[in-house]
């Protein structure tokens, strides 16, 4: 048996981050991963498909460069093998990274399968063969999670992928079928669309991004809409049916009738689920549901010394959150930080085409709260950048509380997702809306409509 300071369970941007912290500030850290590093963000989510976004990005900044007075050819060649190519290598460049990061002073990588012995103990089944024995008086599990499947009729048929095999197709599917209108759906929707797929989202409820600003949700989809992608929304998928000719029909219920979408490739998009089946949660008596395990506001489980961040706890499934999780972890054990990490204040992104970006409430969740709150909005028609990218589509939306604190932003817009850490560092300081507006902002940029919200 060997013995360290703490065990992290998951070499994804939560448990590596976390285990390079802890190393410096001079822990002996154990990190076991069983597939390969950098987790579902860097292997099959955040940054592959990303890759594909710049490529939609460049395929249409051709088609309409005769707007920018470039006589450029309307229709493009275009190669999804390069552009998954070129994908792989981005991917494979930052895995390597992540793998120079676990040769940390302090930190001893195991490549294998993971499973709770006892309390302070795992098992170690190693890829290469035999196993390994760790002890630690604190463990943190950072399992991440894996794709969600409905419980429908042929929800495992030949047609029906995952975004993990939608991210390694070389051939463009001429129709694609987006079961689920959330980040990943309509990210790949947006993608598929530009490639030139025939694209069709169809979601459960009465929006699509039911957990962000419905008003943003609603005018991404109308922009999205005149892009071509066909929506339906309030629609319960019942069943994917194989076609004798090749392809799938997809049959859903909405507005009282029976509906079906015909498609070459269904991708299943409804979520995913904490990755907690290889473990043994249940013989160590730690606590976890359908969710994801229960934590605490330490991220600590009901078993003392053990702790689990982020998809695997359910709270907030982002790549950021993990990491901000395992930081904090090691603040409340060690004391390692002057000022607490406020974990609750998370930004997020949509990368489609035009970007959506938010952090803190939304009008819906001021409304459930009975919360008084006034709204500022701008848009990017009136800002001078955006007009001369050709991006003038989208605004900015500030809700406000009576203390004229922020209490949310959310953004539709070219650069959303770099805007939107300018309201939140506002919101983790404690300033105010009078504050943003009286600070000087650079012209022309597109910060400038935020400065032009909070000045409403």
């Amino acid at each position: 048996m060997t013995k360290f300071d703490i065990i992290i369970i998951g070499a994804g941007p939560g448990g590596y981050e976390t285990a390079v912290r802890a190393a410096k500030q001079g822990r002996q850290v154990a990190v076991v991963e069983a597939r390969r590093v950098g987790g579902t963000c860097l292997n099959e989510g955040c940054i592959p498909t990303k890759c594909l976004c710049r490529t939609a990005e460049v395929l249409h900044d051709v088609k309409t460069a005769d707007v920018f007075g470039v006589e450029a050819d309307k229709t493009p060649a275009f190669s999804l093998k390069k552009a998954i190519e070129r994908k792989d290598n981005v991917v494979e460049t930052l895995v390597k990274g992540v793998e120079m990061l676990m040769r940390t002073p302090g930190i001893a990588f195991f490549h294998g399968k993971a499973t709770f012995v006892e309390a302070t103990t795992m098992k170690v089944e190693l890829h290469d063969g035999g196993e390994e024995i760790l002890s630690a008086p604190v463990i943190i599990i950072a399992t991440g999670s894996v794709s969600k499947f409905l419980p429908i009729e042929g929800a495992h048929s030949r047609d029906v992928l995952t975004s993990t095999e939608m991210l390694q197709l070389t051939e463009l599917p001429r129709r694609l079928c987006i079961i689920g209108g959330g980040v990943i759906g309509l990210e790949f929707a947006s993608i598929f669309n530009a490639f030139g797929s025939e694209t069709t989202v169809v979601e459960y409820c009465k929006e699509v991004l039911p957990n962000l600003d419905a008003d943003i949700a609603k005018r991404l989809r109308t922009s999205l809409k005149k892009q071509g992608i066909a929506f339906h929304v309030g629609a319960a998928v019942t069943a994917i049916k194989e076609l004798s000719g090749g392809g799938s029909e997809v049959v859903f219920e909405a507005k009282g009738k029976q509906q079906c979408v015909e498609a070459d490739i269904v991708l299943m998009a409804v979520g995913r689920a904490a990755n907690v089946a290889s473990l043994n949660l249940a013989d160590v008596g730690i606590d976890f549901t359908p969710r994801g395990i229960k934590v605490d506001e330490h991220f600590a489980t009901n078993i003392p010394g053990i702790y689990a961040i982020g998809d695997v706890n359910g709270i907030c499934p982002l790549a950021h959150a993990a990491t901000f999780q395992g930081y904090s972890v090691l603040d409340h054990l060690f004391g390692t930080t002057k000022r607490p990490i406020d974990t609750s204040l998370v930004p997020s992104a949509v990368f489609t085409v035009p970007e959506m970006a938010s952090v803190g409430l939304t009008e819906e969740a001021c409304q459930a709260r009975e919360m008084e709150y006034s709204v500022k909005k701008a848009f990017y028609r009136a800002n001078g950048k955006s007009l001369s990218m050709g991006s003038d589509e989208g605004l900015v939306k500030l809700i406000v509380g009576t203390d004229d604190k922020l209490l949310g932003c959310h953004i539709l817009g070219a650069h959303a997702a770099d805007i939107v850490h300018e309201a939140t560092l506002l919101m983790a300081l404690g300033g105010t809306v009078a504050d943003l507006s009286q600070t000087i902002h650079a012209h022309p940029t597109l910060s400038e409509v935020l400065l032009a919200a909070a000045a409403e």
